[in-house]
């Protein structure tokens, strides 16, 4: 029986007991709400700044503590965001170097536009192996593989 690379992924999750490597649609997302907010090393406004994190940007929440979350990013960066400046709306944030955005879902469909290491779309929906997201400038939607994305 031949898996999937999804699969596969999973599989050695499940026996190496790494949660990272579970798939992020089962785990809590957040988006950052706001442009430009500080992710920072600890809880609370006297915690150092480790980045500037960009509008849309998708992270897992690891553990809430008053009114901080402790976050991953999809490189594993882990830090501290304020909940205030999060929202539930959906984003991915591109993992492959250069990421190929389709007219539609499926490598048969042409390349209208594409995506770079680190951009982050706004999303629409799934379907199957494939998601509909905002095209980078607004006009319209593209399809990009889930495999090449991180969020939900």
């Amino acid at each position: 029986m031949r898996l999937s690379a999804h699969a596969r992924t999973l599989i050695t999750a499940a026996t190496l007991g790494l949660s990272a490597l579970a798939p992020t649609w089962a785990q809590e997302l957040v988006s950052v709400r706001n442009p430009n907010v500080n992710l920072r090393a600890q809880p609370g406004t006297q915690g150092e700044v480790l980045w500037k994190l960009a509008q849309g940007y998708p992270l897992q929440v690891l553990e809430r503590q008053g009114d901080w979350l402790r976050v991953r990013d999809f490189e594993g960066d882990e830090g501290w965001i304020a909940r205030s400046v999060t929202s539930d709306a959906r984003h991915h944030v591109v993992k492959a170097r250069v990421l190929n955005l389709r007219a539609g879902p499926g490598t048969q469909h042409p390349v209208v536009a594409k995506a770079a290491y680190g951009d982050v779309l706004r999303t629409n929906r799934r379907q199957g192996d494939w998601v509909q997201l905002q095209a980078p400038q607004g006009s319209g939607t593209v399809w990009a593989a889930s495999d090449l994305l991180w969020g939900w």
